[in-house]
């Protein structure tokens, strides 16, 4: 019936009807261009605890992702000034890269769990037009960094990847 669920972070959702998911090996290709890039930004670090949950696309624009990664907490806080870092950091690869954006942060409730929201406007070099919106939903869970990211370009996919987030569990 297209249902995930990942028992680490007691988390289901339904796949979309007309989504495909996409294959582990490709999203290691795609983590380790972006992997590169931040890497000339804040030098190495370690992604080994790093796990795809689910990731499905209608196309190359369109595409939801999930990871969980450890994260045991050490203090009151931690987790949070680590989102902002990683908020800092993908901000600053973004730039470093030429890529024309604007950045928000917000809260948002799914299932009654408050999360984190990173969104990004990207836009085409002559900084009119805009290519894509990526929203990225991040909370610490049963010592997970646990993180949904939606892309998307259009009204109608948007619609379609937020309905099945927010009806997650």
């Amino acid at each position: 019936e297209n249902i995930y669920t990942s028992q680490e972070i007691g988390w289901t959702m339904k796949i979309p009807d007309g989504w495909e998911v996409m294959e582990k090996d490709k999203l290691k290709e795609t983590d380790q261009k972006g992997f590169d890039a931040m890497k000339e930004v804040v030098g190495e670090f370690d992604t080994k605890g790093l796990k795809h949950l689910i990731s499905f696309k209608k196309n190359q624009y369109n595409i939801f992702l999930s990871t969980s990664e450890p994260f045991k907490l050490e203090y009151e806080g931690e987790w949070e000034e680590n989102n902002k870092a990683l908020q800092e950091i993908l901000y600053e690869t973004f730039k470093t890269q030429g890529i024309n954006l604007d950045t928000s942060s917000h809260q948002a409730t799914i299932d009654g769990l408050t999360f984190e929201v990173f969104k990004t406007i990207i836009y085409a070099p002559n900084g009119e037009k805009i290519l894509l919106h990526q929203e990225m939903y991040s909370r610490h869970i049963n010592d997970f960094d646990f993180a949904a990211t939606l892309n998307y370009n259009n009204e109608d996919d948007k619609k379609s990847l937020l309905k099945v987030w927010e009806n997650s569990k």
